[in-house]
């Protein structure tokens, strides 16, 4: 056991996480994404929910600090101006671990192509609709 690593975390996503560069992007999916069909690269967390994978992904993962947006969300295909209280709960841990971030909106096949990119996907048992999360890894600063 390692001092001070989420204890969700694996050796192989760990090394994952570590291996992605600045402006890499890593998806954090629910039960319902295509993940096998997107990715070559899949860390499977079925019995995890998207919010602690979330947490414990932000718990080492730097976000992007120069760009636009570093955090996207599936937009709601039947009301485009919905916010899943899922996403609501995303939001809130991104506020808490990396403040200054807020989740951009992509529609549903803009993100499946976003997420077709990704470095990885982690595919988690989440059951919530439009449960699905794009990360852009920043930098870690030594001021």
């Amino acid at each position: 056991m390692l001092k001070s690593v989420h204890p969700l975390l694996n050796g192989e996503l760990l090394r994952t996480l570590s291996d992605m560069g600045h402006g890499d992007e890593i998806v954090i999916a629910d039960a319902h994404f295509p993940s096998m069909r997107l990715s070559n690269t899949v860390h499977r967390y079925d019995g995890v929910s998207g919010g602690k994978m979330l947490e414990a992904v932000l718990t080492h993962f730097p976000l992007d600090m120069y760009v636009d947006s570093a955090a996207f969300r599936m937009q709601v295909v039947e009301d485009p101006k919905c916010v899943p209280e899922i996403c609501a709960k995303y939001e809130n841990l991104i506020d808490q671990f990396d403040p200054g971030h807020s989740l951009a909106v992509l529609p549903r096949f803009d993100f499946y192509e976003r997420a077709r990119n990704a470095y990885a996907i982690i595919a988690t048992g989440e059951r919530a609709q439009y449960a699905n999360i794009i990360l852009k890894k920043g930098i870690v600063r030594h001021d």
